[in-house]
């Protein structure tokens, strides 16, 4: 890979990875989730979906990484072949959701409904995609016959202040125990891992209402105790690691990171009212963050640690030097990664432009770090549009 930064590597983990593909996918709510259907119907048709090994998203790339899990089964992807039924299973709820203001409402049914506004957020969810869906409905990759990947969904604990992961197999914090095969629903599990602060944050879950109880995994656990493991207290997945890397480069030993973080936009003249200035200085932080675990990645790659591809909303295509066979003007892709980090509708020129460009970076990520063999694409998946 090329060598796109020099910033030092802090990957603690001591155990050599595993051989396997992992595929992140980061927030950034309905903008990071239409790019990364653009990402994942590249990877399709390039037969890739069956060699992943494990699935780890935050935020908006959770919403469209629960979608893929729930329908693994009827996608029923083969090494080296494309599912036929893709743009059903996937491409059409996902672009459905995204026609459709979430957020706004939530929000005004978390002050004069019953509920918080993460209910209602979840409420949304399970109506709109996952129709009472549990984290039992993600794929089982040890059932006959089936090759499917682990699929881990991220928030953050803000009582223990480190990761809470979903998965089929448990729900875990390092620090508070885990729940072996939860049947907690996939809309709460999401809603928990796209709760991004100020507004949609937090997203409480009362272990007791579903029937969950935590237990110690190896006795470690320094928070195995009331209240952490009763109400759960949980934000975005992005607060603590925002590309999805942590369940992913720690044991994997390739990694694909599709990144649609946006791209904050110059300020001249800042709000100074806190609520509007707070909400700055989030974005600046977040930035920031982000902008350390990529690096982090990279110098993986260019020290030859892990291998794999990482590809960003906010990139300059030119950078893969002849490789990118569509035509993604900068200006217009930067016009892209400043879209509002939102669950608002998005009109339909804006989803195409987006799954799109997904689709380009990821195309052109890949055939130049990960497999120069795959053949160039001939068009967009929505030529109108472009990007």
């Amino acid at each position: 890979m090329a060598d796109q930064t020099s910033a030092p590597v802090h990957d603690t983990s001591t155990e050599k990875p595993r051989e396997g593909i992992a595929l992140c996918l980061s927030g950034g709510g309905y903008r990071a989730m239409m790019f990364h259907a653009g990402c994942l119907w590249r990877l399709n048709e390039a037969g890739m979906l069956a060699k992943l090994n494990h699935v780890s998203s935050v935020s908006g790339g959770s919403i469209i990484a629960g979608v893929l899990g729930m329908n693994w089964k009827e996608l029923n992807p083969k090494p080296g072949v494309p599912s036929s039924g893709f743009q059903d299973l996937l491409i059409a709820p996902i672009r459905m959701i995204a026609s459709v203001t979430i957020d706004e409402g939530a929000i005004l049914g978390g002050v004069f409904l019953p509920g918080s506004i993460s209910d209602h957020v979840s409420e949304h969810y399970d109506k709109l995609l996952f129709q009472g869906k549990t984290l039992q409905d993600l794929p089982d990759d040890l059932a006959a016959g089936l090759i499917a990947p682990s699929f881990v969904i991220n928030a953050t604990n803000v009582q223990s202040g480190v990761l809470m992961r979903f998965s089929r197999l448990d729900i875990r914090d390092y620090r508070v125990g885990q729940i072996k095969n939860p049947m907690l629903p996939l809309a709460k599990a999401v809603a928990a891992s796209s709760a991004f602060p100020p507004i949609l944050s937090p997203c409480e879950i009362d272990v007791a209402k579903y029937g969950l109880r935590f237990e110690p995994s190896d006795g470690t656990e320094d928070l195995h105790i009331p209240p952490y493991t009763e109400k759960l207290v949980l934000s975005d997945g992005g607060v603590y690691d925002n590309l999805g890397l942590e369940t992913a480069w720690k044991q994997y030993d390739t990694i694909l990171a599709s990144d649609g973080g946006g791209h904050y936009k110059p300020e001249p003249s800042p709000h100074h009212d806190w609520a509007r200035h707070a909400v700055r200085i989030l974005d600046l932080i977040e930035s920031q963050v982000r902008a350390l675990r990529t690096r982090d990645l990279i110098a993986l790659f260019n020290m030859n640690v892990r291998n794999g591809a990482y590809w960003g909303i906010r990139q300059d295509i030119g950078v893969y030097s002849g490789r990118s066979a569509l035509p993604c003007p900068l200006q217009r892709t930067t016009e892209l990664a400043q879209y509002p980090t939102r669950l608002q509708k998005m009109i339909d020129e804006i989803q195409e432009r987006l799954i799109n460009w997904g689709y380009a970076v990821c195309d052109a990520a890949m055939r130049s770090h990960y497999d120069t063999t795959l053949t160039q694409p001939a068009a967009f998946p929505y030529p109108r549009s472009g990007v």
